[in-house]
């Protein structure tokens, strides 16, 4: 498999993280709001559109943000 150029991996990051923290959120408050029911797949597939269109361009712009503070906070150099 051919890996993509590092330039993109902030890009792949955002991706990746807010479709999946979308699918997961959305189906979680999909569930408590209104249950299993043979309609439940289709109202979270619906929510989870949503939730990803606004959640990608979160994520690409919070990401280089949330790493920064993070650089700040944790010390940096060997790992346990």
């Amino acid at each position: 498999m051919t890996k993509l150029s590092p330039r993109f991996y902030t890009l792949v990051f955002a991706l990746i993280m807010s479709c999946l923290m979308s699918l997961l959120m959305s189906g979680v408050i999909t569930a408590i709001n209104t249950g299993f029911d043979p309609g439940f797949h289709l109202r979270w597939l619906r929510a989870w559109v949503v939730a990803w269109l606004v959640a990608f361009p979160l994520v690409s712009f919070i990401a280089p943000l949330a790493h920064r503070a993070t650089r700040r906070l944790v010390e940096t150099g060997s790992t346990p």
